[in-house]
């Protein structure tokens, strides 16, 4: 990005990119295609040998089924591990969405494999439910099958059904690990298909992957994160029940970061701790010297963050995301749509925008129930005096006398503020998932590309 009006100045320049927009587009299509070879493939080189005789279609319809399942169960591990060469061309969040989304598929192909096997011979197979009397191949199933049943639940419901992230997060890796040991015996222990030593070496291969991955994320990341420590400087409450916590490198330079990404923070003595949290920077990424992040009460851990004190020591994985308008330097402007605590990575851009004196038109359309919860309030002015910035601040339950916005962020209310050539500004968007969806469906409807809209969504487990 071109820094305006400031090329005297001493400091730390933007981060760039990784890579080019088609530089992205390439890799990430490289990914694509490694994920589906990885996927199909062991099925492929599974079926060069010889098939056991007097197997109908469905049999083999069935083992197949369970073999995709097991390499996209696989493959969730290395997807997961928060590897920035994976996760650069799509951001994260999508790659946590994607890890759901295909979590599910890879559950359903698993649980038709048994049905199926049901169905096209229950003489044989139907006994195997009686698990006291069965081999251990078919044991080694149901536990898995249970295994993974318990991870989707504990997944979808986990709020319902009152577990912490931190308990949820502990039982959901264990869990994930005895899943994949437990498939492998299996379907060693069947062996169809699986005679030859290259046969068997390509899973025992796969599993070996995931070992090293595991050790990757939970070994040498965390030595990693020790070797750079940060300190907890100040402590401040903002408005709508959050806090601003800010940090300082602890013997080392700090960390550079686009505006609007966010890391993993860990607040406490030990790196070694569960309880890590992605949150948004909500600093320029101009002032590298000290970060800051503002996070929201919300019923767990987040309850006390108020309460840290400085020279906590803190530590940090990132920065991870690709929510950030330093990926798009060519655009005329930005429009950004916030709603509650979504403001963060906002403010983050907005912040770094007015330090590199970027004299592009900027549009903040913000999205709060009541103007006690409008968060960073009290240096919306100051900004919209450093930038070319209009804020308009839409309240659901508006107090008395008040001349603003009120009400959802709809298609009139952003027909009235967005820029009439709306189509060559970038648009961002932050917040609750019902309103992320709504503004998505009728931005397309009034003359904004679908290439010119960005969404970061919050809530990655």
């Amino acid at each position: 990005m071109i820094i305006r009006g400031n090329e005297d100045r001493h400091h730390m320049k933007p981060q760039k990119p990784n890579t080019t927009r088609g530089g992205r587009l390439l890799l990430g299509t490289f990914w694509i295609g490694l994920y589906f070879l990885l996927t199909i493939g062991p099925l492929a080189i599974i079926y060069l040998g010889e098939a056991p005789p007097g197997r109908g279609f469905w049999i083999e319809l069935s083992i197949a089924l369970g073999f995709i399942g097991m390499a996209m169960i696989t493959v969730q591990f290395v997807i997961t591990a928060r590897i920035d060469r994976i996760n650069g061309p799509y951001g994260i969040d999508v790659i946590y969405q994607f890890h759901r989304q295909i979590s599910i598929l890879s559950i359903t192909l698993i649980l038709i494999h048994p049905i199926m096997l049901f169905a096209a011979d229950p003489d044989r197979y139907l006994p195997l439910l009686r698990i006291w009397e069965a081999p251990l191949r078919a044991v080694l199933a149901w536990l898995g099958l249970l295994g993974l049943i318990t991870i989707a639940a504990t997944s979808i419901w986990r709020v319902k059904l009152g577990l912490s992230y931190e308990t949820w997060r502990i039982l959901h890796g264990i869990l994930a690990v005895a899943v994949l040991a437990l498939a492998l015996g299996h379907v060693l222990g069947v062996g169809h298909y699986l005679e030859q030593f290259w046969q068997r070496g390509m899973w025992v291969g796969m599993a070996a992957i995931v070992v090293l991955v595991s050790g990757y994320v939970r070994l040498v990341k965390p030595l990693l994160m020790q070797r750079k420590p940060w300190r907890v400087v100040n402590v401040r409450r903002e408005c709508g029940r959050s806090w601003t916590v800010e940090l300082e490198p602890d013997g080392h330079r700090g960390l550079r970061f686009q505006p609007g990404q966010f890391a993993w923070v860990t607040f406490g003595r030990s790196v070694w701790m569960i309880r890590e949290h992605p949150f948004s920077f909500s600093s320029s990424a101009e002032r590298s010297g000290r970060v800051a992040f503002t996070i929201k009460e919300n019923g767990d851990f987040t309850d006390h963050i108020g309460e840290t004190k400085p020279g906590t020591p803190a530590y940090l994985d990132g920065p991870h995301g690709v929510f950030t308008i330093d990926r798009r330097p060519d655009v005329k402007g930005a429009v950004f749509i916030a709603g509650g605590i979504g403001v963060t990575p906002i403010m983050s851009m907005l912040r770094t925008l007015a330090d590199r004196e970027d004299s592009r038109r900027f549009v903040l359309i913000y999205g709060c129930p009541a103007w006690d919860q409008v968060t960073f309030r009290d240096e919306w002015s100051e900004l919209e005096e450093r930038l070319d910035l209009k804020v308009i601040i839409v309240l659901d339950d508006p107090p008395e006398g008040w001349e603003g916005e009120s009400g959802r962020i709809d298609e009139a209310l952003l027909q009235r503020h967005l820029p009439e050539d709306r189509a060559a500004y970038e648009h961002y968007i932050c917040g609750p998932p019902a309103m992320m969806a709504s503004v998505r469906e009728v931005l397309p409807t009034i003359g904004v590309p679908a290439e010119r809209i960005e969404m970061e969504e919050f809530e990655l487990a």
